[in-house]
This record gives C-alpha cells, structure tokens and sequence, in this order.
C-alpha cells in the first residue's frame, strides 16, 4: 500500500515534545514514525495483559468463570469491567455485572490471580505468551498489569498488526477481547464521560457509537483498542482494516481528546 500520509508532519502539528506512530494494514506496518523511544504505555498496557490472561484461559489454566475479586464477582467481570471495583481501591460501587466501572485494580487482580494459580511471574506469563511471540524485543512490563508497560512504537505496532489479523496469538483471543460483554451497560468512559452502552470486551473497549471519543468519526462501531494516561493509544478497525498506534510524552489531557480524533481521522482518510 503507497505511503499516502506524511506521519511526521502530522505529529509535528500535536502539541507534544516527542511522539511516534505507526498505521497498519492486514499485511503489517504500512506507515510509521519511530523516534527508537521508549514510552510508557500506561493502560494501553491492559491489552497486552488481557491477552495473556485469555491465552491462560484456552489453555485451561485458569476460566472467566473463576470467582474473583467481590462477591459474585469472576474473573470475567473483572476483565470487562463489570465487578464493580473503583477506579484504583478494592471498594466496590456497584453489584458485578450492573454497572460498566472502568479500574487498573480489575486488571492487577486478574493478573495476580493467574500467577498465584500458576506459580509463575505474571510478568514471565506476558513474555511468554505475548512479547516474545510477537519479538516485541524493546517491551519491558516494568509495573502493574493495569499500567506499566514500556516500549519503542515499533513494538506496539507489531501488537497492532497481530490483533487486526492474528497468526501468532490464538485468534480466539483476539475475539473474546474485541467483542461486546454485558452489552447493555452503561458507564464512565475516563475523560469522555458517561456512555450508554459502555462497550467493552474482554480487555479491549469498543468504539460503538459512543460521543464524544478518542478515536476518529470515521472508525467504524466496530473499531476497539485502549488509550492511555501517558498520551498512548492503540485502535484497530476491522472493518476498515485499519489501525493506529501512538505514543508520546505528554499525558492525557484536553489536548489529546481535541487532536486524536483528527488526527486518526486523517489516518483513515489517507488510506480508505
């Protein structure tokens, strides 16, 4: 596919120091800008981390079915956001599986739970099951599986282009992170208020229709990916065949939720 946009112009234009992206397509990176930076991912790190608790699940070492975190609670309400844990303490607001209740302690629970059953690192478990699979060589897990994940663009990319079309990871965890759980529910979505429906899979959000977003007007509902306190972000549209991945050294604020959109926009525009 001809490189039809100049991402170094475009993130030129971003009121950032330092930033990095990459666009996929079906057959790998199609387009990018690497600084060789390493970056904090921040909860874009929750995608990694939910694709290696799946893999565990498939291979039987641990189920969704588990019961975990409050009562009531499984390991799948804690992966979809629904086992009513605050944001970042293991006081709940809600009844699991009532209310969407975005939080970094669903993920570090869920992590702890399969190394605690398994005897092994969760940190050993991600290598094992993602990063080295993928030669994602600059990753480094150097924090909690809600958040502390860190690397080049280069690495994040070959995530991207793994969940847009999967050879190495099982495509089964791919679906069960990019496909609506709890459809129905309403929640917070961090920075971008209240959404009915909040849709999230197993680890992954979903665009849907949600307004306002961090993704493009033009992503597709079925569009699902994470964005990250750090100004990280990582979307994949299936239907356009799509994805975007960015990293850079600003967090999250008012400037990121104004310039994402347009700036993925003008991703999709350049090669749809």
């Amino acid at each position: 596919m001809p490189n039809r946009l100049d991402l170094t112009v475009a993130l030129a234009e971003l009121p950032v120091n330092s930033a990095a992206a990459a666009v996929i397509g079906p057959e790998g990176i199609i387009n990018i800008s690497d600084t060789g930076e390493r970056y904090n991912w921040a909860s874009v790190t929750k995608i990694v981390s939910a694709c290696t608790i799946l893999d565990a699940c498939l291979e039987g070492l641990v189920s969704l079915n588990d019961p975990l975190g409050p009562e009531g609670s499984t390991l799948g309400h804690l992966l979809a956001h629904t086992s009513g844990y605050t944001f970042d303490s293991t006081k709940t607001i809600a009844k699991p599986g009532t209310q969407r209740v975005y939080s970094n302690i669903n993920t570090d629970v869920a992590a702890q739970h399969l190394a605690e059953v398994t005897g092994t690192s969760f940190t050993e478990h991600v290598h094992d099951r993602v990063l080295d699979l993928l030669d994602m060589d600059s990753a480094r897990l150097e924090g909690p599986a809600s958040r502390g994940m860190t690397s080049t663009i280069s690495d994040l990319a070959a995530l991207a282009v793994e969940l847009l079309a999967p050879k190495l990871l099982l495509p089964e965890v791919v679906r069960l992170a990019s496909t609506p759980t709890y459809p129905d529910l309403g929640g917070v979505l961090p920075g971008f208020g209240r959404q009915r429906p909040n849709l999230w899979g197993y680890g992954c959000e979903i665009r849907g229709h949600k307004t306002p977003h961090w993704t493009a007007p033009g992503n597709s509902p079925s569009t699902f990916g994470h964005f990250g306190m750090s100004g990280s972000f990582c979307w994949i549209d299936p239907d356009a065949q799509l994805g975007c991945v960015f990293l850079c050294d600003r967090d999250f604020g008012t400037w990121a939720s104004d310039s994402w959109p347009s700036f993925s926009q003008k991703v999709l525009d350049a090669y749809l």
